[in-house]
């Protein structure tokens, strides 16, 4: 009981503490980002700001699945959550099968979202599908013909 109580004198600090744990990912700390998020869920228990966070994270692992199955969970708590719709669909860009869905979650929680920020991450999600994971190969090796020049010089 008291340690409830301890948590509810920090209530107002809960959306710093998403805040933090979003830097922490952005600097490569899953440790500290793991702890930030879990302490989040701990002080507001069933708010899917931690669970996205712990998403995320999985996400920059490329744990697909992982990832995939939490954006899942979230959006069926709360179907117009369009942050974890994107990266939702942004998952699916990364699974070949299903990346025509991707497309088409992405295309609707920017259609329907008023965040500039999600806008965008869709934005840029969808040209990357495009640019780069629609190819018939891979951005980063060359092909056929530069590799053979490339070794005779």
């Amino acid at each position: 009981m008291e340690d409830r109580k301890k948590l509810y004198d920090f209530i107002d600090d809960f959306p710093l503490l998403i805040e933090a744990g979003f830097i922490a990912v952005k600097q490569l700390d899953e440790i500290s980002a793991t702890r930030i998020f879990n302490a989040a869920d701990a002080m507001s228990p069933g708010h899917t700001a931690p669970q996205i966070g712990l998403g995320y994270i999985a996400l920059n692992k490329l744990e697909v699945k992982e990832a995939t199955r939490i954006f899942e969970n979230v959006i069926t708590k709360e179907p117009e959550n369009y942050l974890a719709q994107t990266f939702l669909g942004i998952c699916f860009l990364l699974t070949k099968p299903k990346r025509k869905k991707g497309e088409k979650l992405i295309k609707e929680a920017i259609s329907k979202t008023n965040d500039p920020t999600v806008k965008n991450l869709g934005e840029i999600s969808l040209e990357w599908a495009v640019k780069d994971l629609n190819r018939k190969k891979a951005p980063f090796f060359p092909d056929e013909g530069e590799k053979e020049e490339s070794s005779s010089s």
